[in-house]
């Protein structure tokens, strides 16, 4: 079998994307080795796992961890590299002058995404990546995880394709079990907790919604990303923080029970940078889970939600609209049941990994033989 190396610097080890969907798909054509920071163990289910050193900043990461994923992987000689940051185009190119084909995966518009990073942003980066961003365009195969992307890369000298982070239905099955009760009162966000991601009308819709329903309480699953100052700024925070839990970092598992247990998934971003035209991945994660879903009102998100009828699309900045929308699927259980089951319909009708598998594993065929 033919050797692919999936290999980033950045991802945790329990990527969903890279280990329980891209991983999974490849294994039983190919002999797949993952290399990620924090990868425990040498095999899991057959998957080949090389650990890689863990930073946050990028100059540590290009100093210290690129020299070992070089070290460790060079030697496995893969047919296909498969690299998830831009960080590792220059390792990937290495990696090509040794006979490998590289997929370059591109998850983010990283054009628009740097006026809102709070860091690795220096000038000398952004020049960086242009640089190698440019040189990828030309030498490697490109995947995208969003057709919007391709507004931006026009220029690709090789085959590219567009393979969405639409949801594995069996992992998420298998994740979150039937027999969790709906408590009615429990909120659930999952993902990176920040202003632009609307923490702010999150908060000030829970203090809202505190007059007609003191028990609600809102669970926040992923890394903060915002200040003990900023929060305090929050209009409506101190009035509700003790019912506001930040879990952090957690692993999918965990935090899914908790999506079992609560009335409504909220998957709001303010409309900068590549936010309007990029999906987040727990809208379908919510959908499959028949779990109501409330988004922005982007033009990229109405056709989905609305047109299934799986939750509300409302203005990200209107703490008001969230406090409604929240509220309908607190108190009415039959709407909120009505939408969970047109949630999870579309999914498997539609949004599921299965369908991007296909895809994907062509892509890599004709890759291979091209």
């Amino acid at each position: 079998m033919k050797r692919v190396l999936l290999l980033s610097t950045v991802h945790p080890s329990a990527d969903p994307r890279i280990m329980y969907k891209i991983a999974p798909s490849l294994q039983s054509h190919y002999e797949v080795f993952c290399a990620l920071p924090g990868l425990l163990g040498s095999l899991r289910d057959g998957l080949h796992l090389i650990n890689l050193p863990k930073f946050g900043r990028l100059l540590p990461r290009i100093l210290l961890t690129h020299p070992v994923a070089l070290l460790k992987c060079l030697r496995l000689r893969p047919a296909i590299v498969h690299i998830f940051v831009p960080e590792l185009i220059p390792l990937a190119l290495l990696f090509q002058w040794t006979g490998a084909k590289v997929v370059y995966e591109v998850q983010e518009n990283l054009f628009k995404k740097f006026a809102i990073k709070r860091y690795n942003n220096a000038p000398i980066f952004q020049r960086l990546f242009r640089l190698f961003d440019r040189l990828a365009r030309r030498k490697f195969h490109c995947v995208f995880t969003e057709d919007a992307y391709l507004e931006e890369y026009q220029d690709l000298a090789k085959p590219f394709a567009v393979i969405h982070n639409y949801v594995s239905l069996p992992l998420i099955d298998s994740l979150a079990h039937e027999g969790a009760r709906t408590r009615g009162a429990e909120l659930f966000y999952l993902g990176v907790v920040s202003m632009e991601r609307c923490l702010d009308t999150m908060i000030n819709a829970l203090a809202i919604l505190k007059n007609s329903h003191p028990d609600c309480h809102l669970h926040l699953f992923g890394p903060v990303r915002v200040e003990n100052a900023g929060l305090e700024a929050i209009a409506g925070y101190r009035e509700v923080k003790d019912s506001v839990t930040f879990h952090g970092y957690t692993a999918q598992k965990v935090a899914l029970r908790y999506a079992r247990q609560s009335a409504a998934g909220i998957a709001l971003l303010k409309p900068v940078a590549d936010y309007p035209e990029s999906f987040p991945t727990k809208l379908f994660e919510y959908m499959a889970l028949k779990l109501p879903v409330i988004t922005s009102d982007f033009p990229l998100y109405r056709p989905i939600v609305e047109g299934s009828g799986c939750g509300f699309c409302i203005s990200p900045d209107n703490e008001k609209a969230l406090a409604d929308a929240l509220e309908c699927c607190i108190a009415d259980s039959a709407l909120r049941s009505v939408m969970g089951n047109n949630g999870r319909k579309a999914t498997e009708t539609y949004y599921n990994w299965a369908l991007e598998e296909a895809k994907l594993l062509s892509f890599y065929d004709d890759i291979l033989h091209s």
